[in-house]
């Protein structure tokens, strides 16, 4: 009989035990990670929430009228249009040292020159409208831009994903009368990819 109690109490003490084992760990372990997680996000979420804000400004800044300057080597430069329907700067400036320019367009989406086309062509600011509407009378295959439009300094063919085309143009047609723009000619997108072009 007392080997029976003995053995019944020692198998509670250990029943105990163990459960006393399995309970404090996953208390200690629960705020320990708790207070890491709590501590490791709260330190992330700041960075976090610093990298969208850094972020959010620099994707806002290419697609913003207050958007990034165009970086310009030896009298030419790239931009880039996307599946978004934005051009990756919003300022263009041409050194006055050059006599030509070219611009590089690289078309950075995957969608087809008929439903998300890009071009680059460049105008009187006050003359964009226009020239953009009569583009959308002139067709794709015009690369929405009017045959023979004087108003039209330069443009580029229209491009689809993953496309690359450019044009070169003499500077002093971007001296005179100002501002000059560049936007995209395909229909409804100088809306929003359009930019400044200048000499200085």
């Amino acid at each position: 009989m007392n080997v029976k109690i003995t053995l019944l109490t020692a198998a509670c003490a250990l029943a105990l035990a163990a459960c006393g084992d399995k309970s404090p760990p996953p208390a200690p372990a629960a705020p320990a990670s708790t207070a890491p997680a709590t501590t490791a996000p709260a330190e992330t979420a700041a960075p976090a929430s610093t990298t969208p804000a850094e972020t959010a400004p620099a994707s806002t800044t290419a697609s913003a009228p207050a958007g990034g300057a165009a970086v310009v080597t030896d009298c030419a430069t790239e931009i880039e249009g996307n599946d978004a329907m934005q051009f990756n700067v919003k300022s263009i400036t041409v050194p006055a040292s050059c006599s030509e320019f070219k611009i590089t367009l690289k078309h950075t989406g995957k969608m087809p020159v008929a439903a998300m086309g890009h071009n680059v062509v460049i105008t009187k600011l006050e003359d964009m409208k226009k020239v953009a509407a009569d583009g959308m009378g002139a067709g794709i295959e015009n690369d929405y831009v009017k045959a023979g439009d004087d108003r039209v300094i330069a443009h580029t063919k229209m491009i689809g994903g993953g496309e690359t085309t450019s044009v070169s143009f003499d500077v002093s047609k971007i001296k005179g009368d100002g501002p000059y723009e560049f936007f995209c000619s395909f229909p409804g997108h100088s809306a929003i990819m359009k930019g400044t072009i200048a000499v200085e």
